[in-house]
């Protein structure tokens, strides 16, 4: 059956975690700018002196459909890509594939 990851990071992580998954023979993704917050419900900086909070952070969500054998690969490469040690490092999802059509040729698998 294959699996959807979803991964949060960071924006400047990205080339780190591309390259990863390039490591392990990962390339099809998809690559999304989104917002959100995490635990830490958003930061405070510093404005012309003025504390001024940011509600929602700027992340980069990834999308990758990967044979359920791979996910713990998938998953590691993230990891290792992503990690900084502080909070905000982002989140992994997976979740379960029931279709996976390629439109081109018009494949279809169908998850078991």
């Amino acid at each position: 059956m294959d699996k959807l990851v979803i991964a949060f990071i960071r924006p400047e992580k990205l080339d780190d975690v591309k390259g990863e998954l390039e490591k392990i023979g990962i390339y099809p993704m998809t690559v999304i700018e989104v917002k959100g917050r995490g635990s830490q419900k958003g930061i405070t900086l510093s404005y012309r002196g003025i504390p001024v909070t940011i509600d929602l952070i700027p992340k980069i969500q990834l999308e990758i459909v990967v044979p359920e054998e791979k996910v713990q690969e998938v998953i590691d490469a993230i990891t290792r890509g992503a990690y900084t040690g502080n909070p905000g490092d982002g989140r992994i999802i997976v979740l379960p594939v029931e279709m996976n059509i390629k439109i081109r040729d018009h494949y279809k698998k169908l998850s078991s």
